[in-house]
């Protein structure tokens, strides 16, 4: 049985894509592409489950659904 979580899940999502996209401003696309591959370590680090982390890159690996 998965332990990863795919449904919606973080309290004041609006709220955290706005403050996302805000630490992207300004920012070239090299170094855009850096912080999101260190936020991605950050948060690896912080789940340190190495089952779930593999369940989510596959399921990051799937092309998104219609209307996502």
């Amino acid at each position: 049985m998965s332990d990863l979580i795919l449904t919606p899940n973080i309290d004041g999502v609006d709220d955290f894509y706005a403050e996302l996209l805000s630490v992207h401003e300004g920012l070239s696309d090299a170094d855009s592409h850096a912080l999101n591959a260190r936020l991605v370590l950050v948060l690896a680090n912080h789940i340190g489950n190495r089952a779930i982390l593999t369940e989510a890159l596959a399921a990051a690996a799937l092309p998104p659904k219609e209307g996502s």
